[in-house]
């Protein structure tokens, strides 16, 4: 499904020639076929599934920022505005995060599901949390979280 979004995202990019979007979703599909490419080669048969690609989307938000942040610092507020547009490009295939509010609950709530208690019980809560919320959830902010509740 989102596979097919990104095909015709790009397609809708070419049309509008919307020079951003088209380099950004060209540059989401070569990062995904790389990751088919590699999938492959370790065996598996078909290539990423639709939380990987979640994944990956949300890596390439996160490299953005990090790059923003460097740019504002050296005032470079071309490269910082073309930064953003591309994170505009990327969360468009991502479905709406959650807010601080619910990613407390979510934590929370996955902490009492697996009646977790001391931080050794901290992998196991991250992993609930990834299954259930793929895309959705600041997972570094999650952890955070999870470790001052155990912690």
């Amino acid at each position: 499904m989102l596979r097919q979004q990104l095909n015709d995202s790009l397609k809708e990019a070419m049309r509008a020639k919307d020079t951003r979007a088209l380099a950004t979703i060209r540059l989401i599909l070569a990062a995904l076929k790389d990751r088919d490419i590699q999938a492959r080669t370790e065996g598996q048969g078909d290539g990423v599934g639709e939380q990987e690609i979640l994944e990956m989307l949300q890596k390439m938000v996160r490299q953005r920022r990090d790059a923003i942040e460097l740019y504002a610092k050296g005032q470079r507020q071309d490269l910082v505005q073309r930064e953003e547009e591309e994170i505009a490009v990327i969360e468009r295939f991502l479905p709406k995060p959650l807010d601080e509010t619910e990613s407390e609950q979510a934590v929370s709530a996955a902490i009492d599901e697996l009646e977790a208690s001391t931080i050794k019980d901290m992998g196991r809560v991250m992993a609930l949390l990834k299954e259930r919320f793929p895309g959705r959830m600041d997972f570094a902010r999650a952890s955070q979280q999870v470790k001052s509740r155990l912690g």
